[in-house]
């Protein structure tokens, strides 16, 4: 069964990749990250962070829009 609705996730700060007051970062859960995080890139988007396994099953990537907005990628 598929369930509807908002995921809300915190990250600890990081100097280096998510300072206090940066970016707030958008996530998508999708079904294949690799294909989603490539197309991302093709798009014009630069690498931010990952792939990373964050838990079991989970992993994630990050990549920085032209306008500078983080946009995160989560799945399998």
């Amino acid at each position: 069964m598929e369930h509807a609705g908002v995921e809300l996730g915190f990250h600890p700060d990081d100097d280096e990749r998510n300072p206090r007051g940066g970016s707030p970062v958008f996530c998508w859960q999708v079904a294949d990250i690799d294909k989603a995080r490539a197309w991302l890139l093709d798009a014009g988007c630069a690498h931010h962070r990952g792939p990373l396994t964050v838990s079991p099953g989970v992993r994630i990537a990050q990549v920085r829009g032209p306008f500078g907005v983080i946009v995160g990628v989560d799945g399998p």
